[in-house]
């Protein structure tokens, strides 16, 4: 075949889109007559010949080529990419390396990139260049404020052998600011982080003076003697420390212990001789005391190494995070967002060029029910407590938890997240479903010592026996037997429907983790009747037994609300709910139990008459069975639950521990009044 001399030379392609649906080159050629016939060779894909002089068109492949490499970088995965040598040399050996060091801390995750065109030089048909736009979103992986994302436009250069185009490597590539051998440095602003606030609107944990001890190795020429001395001044393990000190650097900052400013000059003048020791002065987000509210209020200290990880670059060594509770729970809004700023930075002489900057984005509070009287009133009463136990109160009005304190203070959240057998207090949700089938409380419901169903025998606390006696007897002195004997009364859903309509087992939106409980549906006579009296497979928390208590005191359902702003959706009430009138009579069974019950412990407390019920929950496989103490009731507006592990009953254990914080309270409102 030879060329015929009127065909035109072939036009160098230029800014041609790539992608799917971008129609193969040749298709955008006009037909040409070859060898003097209308013969058009057609391809479908990269790499197409057009039999034009017999010359190769010489976009064919760009386009694949540039959106390989687009998908390389975006995949982070630079390196197997076959760059090209440019002018000024060869590749780096390491791709990958060179990347991560023109980028610094934006080298992951990759950016999104994309081909915005292709074009092959004019004057050289082997020559060409792909327009690129970078992204990266420092919102969703640096933490920056929401919508900042780093984007530019920048231009990879090919170069074609044979048939094959290939990029060339060069700093350019990454961005045209890094072409003097400059690279990206990342400056990011921390906002303070926010506070959260009671229920009136005052700050229960914010900004507060602390004071970080350390040790400097350097300081110091016997690590063990420094190890020793501070250990016996702050509690910590000394010889721990002294192992930490000895594999340090001669001039780090061994952190020891935090103190706030207040309890840090109370030591002063022990820790400031102490060879090696070191202080530096800063803030941290605390609440009043070191075991206000602490299991629900969390901790905020520097991140772990796990945390680092799982904030997808949004955290880094350092940084200060919540940590449990309600700092963690709600810690992307009161930490707020970060501000970053991106140079690019040459030799110290260079200077710099800024190329992106976001603001940070401040935290924002998070607003609890907890009023400050009452949790310092909760947290003093189980302070001397050798047990593990938890205390609950709840404004009745609202459903607010307005305290939540637990034995020890850095033990765990049982108040709210506890899983216990109720035990008698849960004989109230048993009360509703009799009274809803029609249960009169003078009703005469005999106690005797034991009650059998199917042959499994049910007894009340040490062996007692009241005989022929009104429910309203049976309630006060909590007689298992009688709840028992009346049982058969109720079907297999009475029990999950009524403890529903006062809260427990129903849907809660207390914006933390809170178990509202598990009443699971009767399966035989024998679960029924176990059920009946708060034993079988019932599981509450202390907060579940305190909504309880306020949704009688209330006279209608209450939810219990710990985080109110912002509000989590709240979620729809149940179908059967609770009657008022129901909810009254139990009121006043309530009140029987303290006046003449087994909560006589609570009758001299100051104020509004106190409405309780004990509970003694066996637990466990021992014989005789291990036990739980508890109470639950309400005061006036205030309702409340106390839950100590392994008390022998509720009302030798627990009532007098309600009556302690309910002494304390009214106490408190006295100083307050004068």
């Amino acid at each position: 075949m030879t060329d015929d001399a009127s065909d035109p030379e072939p036009t160098p392609a230029r800014a041609q889109p790539t992608g799917p649906g971008r129609p193969p080159a040749h298709l955008r050629r006009r037909a040409v007559v070859v060898a003097g016939s209308a013969a058009l060779v057609a391809g479908a894909g990269a790499g197409t010949w057009w039999l034009v002089s017999g010359r190769h068109d010489p976009a064919d492949g760009l386009g694949a080529a540039a959106d390989a490499l687009a998908a390389a970088w975006s995949a982070g995965d630079l390196d197997r990419v076959r760059f090209r040598a440019t002018a000024g040399g060869q590749p780096p050996a390491d791709v990958g390396a060179e990347y991560a060091r023109l980028t610094g801390d934006l080298a992951q995750p990759p950016p999104a990139v994309s081909v915005t065109s292709v074009a092959v030089a004019e004057d050289d048909p082997r020559s060409a260049t792909a327009a690129l736009e970078v992204v990266f979103d420092l919102a969703a992986s640096h933490g920056a404020p929401a919508g900042a994302r780093f984007a530019y436009a920048t231009t990879a250069r090919f170069a074609r052998e044979q048939d094959t185009w290939r990029p060339l490597w060069e700093p350019a590539l990454v961005h045209p600011a890094l072409a003097g051998g400059s690279a990206f440095q990342v400056d990011r602003t921390v906002p303070a982080r926010a506070d959260v606030l009671g229920r009136d609107g005052s700050p229960l944990v914010t900004a507060t003076p602390v004071v970080r001890v350390g040790v400097q190795p350097s300081r110091t020429g016997d690590p063990v003697a420094t190890a020793n001395a501070l250990g016996a001044a702050l509690g910590v393990d000394a010889a721990a420390l002294a192992a930490r000190v000895q594999q340090a650097a001669p001039d780090a900052f061994v952190d020891v212990i935090t103190l706030r400013r207040s309890d840090y000059d109370a030591q002063r003048d022990v820790l400031q001789p102490i060879p090696g020791a070191v202080f530096a002065e800063s803030t941290q987000p605390l609440a009043p005391t070191r075991g206000f509210a602490r299991a629900l209020l969390g901790t905020v200290g520097q991140v772990t190494a796990e945390v680092v990880q799982d904030s997808g670059g949004r955290y880094r060594a350092g940084d200060l995070a919540g940590l449990s509770g309600l700092q963690r729970t709600c810690d992307d809004r009161l930490a707020g967002r970060v501000g970053i700023a991106v140079q690019a930075t040459g030799e110290p002489d260079a200077g710099s060029a800024e190329l992106f900057r976001v603001a940070p984005a401040p935290g924002l509070p998070v607003t609890t029910g907890l009023d400050a009287a009452v949790q310092r009133a909760a947290d003093d009463t189980l302070a001397a407590r050798p047990d593990q136990a938890a205390l609950v109160a709840v404004d009745v009005a609202t459903g607010a938890v307005v305290a939540a304190a637990n034995a020890p203070a850095d033990g765990g959240d049982l108040a709210l997240t506890g899983r216990f057998p109720p035990g008698s207090t849960f004989k109230v949700v048993t009360t509703l479903a009799l009274l809803r089938h029609g249960l009169d409380v003078s009703e005469e419901v005999p106690c005797p010592p034991t009650y059998t169903v199917e042959g499994r025998s049910f007894s009340n606390f040490e062996d007692e026996a009241f005989g022929d006696v009104p429910f309203r007897t049976d309630f006060a002195r909590s007689c298992n037997t009688a709840f028992a004997s009346l049982s058969p009364r109720l079907g297999d859903d009475d029990l999950p429907a009524a403890a529903a309509a006062l809260g427990v087992g129903a849907p809660w939106a207390t914006g933390v983790d809170a178990f509202a409980g598990t009443v699971p549906p009767a399966q035989s006579a024998v679960d029924l009747a176990a059920a009946s009296f708060g034993q079988g497979r019932t599981l509450v928390s202390p907060l579940a037994m305190a909504t309880a208590a306020a949704s009688v005191a209330a006279g209608e359902l209450r939810r219990p609300q710990v985080v109110l702003y912002p509000a989590p959706e709240a979620p729809s009430d149940p179908a059967d709910a609770a009657e008022p009138a129901l909810l009254a009579t139990i009121g006043e069974l309530m009140r029987d139990v303290v006046t003449g019950g087994t909560a006589t412990a609570l009758a001299g407390v100051p104020g509004e008459p106190v409405h309780a019920k004990t509970g003694t929950a066996e637990h466990g496989t021992a014989v005789p069975p291990a036990t739980h103490a508890w109470t639950i009731g309400y005061q006036g507006g205030l309702a409340f639950a106390v839950f100590v592990a392994g008390g022998t009953s509720g009302g030798a254990v627990a009532a007098p521990v309600a009556a302690d914080f309910l002494s304390r309270l009214a106490a408190a409102g006295d100083e307050a009044g004068d």
